[in-house]
């Protein structure tokens, strides 16, 4: 073989060596994109309700492949709930969209620094900075007529009023769902709601957000004014502070957009 063919036939393998070097770069590179989404899901409930709201949506997402874990919060502080928070994060086998509903926001803004995390979503939800506490803003403008968060009792334990509970909680459910909410709504320890956050995990994390525009119980400019502050990515929809029950596919496509929009967290 001459010179000159030798060169050419060598150029050719190593133009074949470079296209298939590239076409497996890429591969890999597609591979490892999807190997990053995240499809895990952790929702977390607010005070005067448990887990079992989260029902709707649980069926979407895990229809849609997501694996979805739903924390039953203590309520007994907010170190409590952020623990019960961080335990159901630790068991994720990946990066993790954090979801709170009302208290739970305040929840997921403090346990959302957990490494998992790689995006938060907040619906209808305290979202409170470092050193304020949901108290903070819920103060921040008179509660409305309909709002029906009692008292703390003797034991410091605050409850939804029965009486106010359909009209100032989940106004857009039936009169019977709402009676099973209030009849299992968790036992609130009232100190909870005054204890100010030493990590505001929005920050670093992003944030996707609703304003529940029918919200009796936060006030919807309390909510649209916090978000607002953080940056947080939000839509405004017609719904009661229940409408993660009410609203389950307009909330579940906010959490889907979190999930396909978040990178990994590092």
């Amino acid at each position: 073989m001459n010179t000159s063919l030798f060169k050419r036939k060598l150029r050719q393998v190593l133009y074949a060596f470079g296209f298939t070097l590239v076409l497996l770069t890429t591969l890999i590179t597609h591979l490892n994109a999807q190997s990053m989404k995240v499809k895990n899901v952790v929702l977390v409930h607010g005070a005067f309700a448990d887990g079992s709201g989260w029902k709707g949506i649980y069926e979407i997402l895990t229809k849609k492949g997501y694996n979805v874990t739903i924390v039953q919060n203590p309520l007994s502080s907010l170190e409590d709930d952020v623990a019960a928070t961080k335990l159901a994060l630790d068991a994720q086998n990946g990066p993790t969209i954090l979801v709170g509903h009302s208290w739970g926001g305040a929840v997921i803004t403090q346990a959302g620094v957990h490494p998992k995390v790689a995006g938060l979503v907040y619906v209808a939800a305290f979202q409170p900075d470092v050193n304020e506490s949901p108290f903070t803003w819920f103060s921040s403008m008179p509660p409305l007529p309909e709002n029906g968060v009692g008292m703390p009792d003797a034991n410091g334990i605050v409850y939804y009023l029965k009486d106010k509970y359909h009209a100032g909680f989940c106004a857009d459910l039936s009169k019977g769902e709402s009676d099973f909410m209030y009849a299992s709504q968790g036992a609130f320890a009232g100190k909870a709601f005054a204890t100010p956050l030493t990590q505001a995990a929005w920050r670093t994390k992003p944030s996707w957000g609703i304003v529940a525009t029918e919200d009796k119980s936060i006030r919807p400019e309390i909510e649209e004014k916090m978000y607002t502050r953080s940056n947080t990515k939000f839509i405004k929809v017609k719904g009661s502070h229940a409408v993660y029950i009410s609203q389950p596919d307009a909330v579940a496509k906010v959490i889907i957009e979190a999930a396909e929009s978040a990178q990994s967290a590092k």
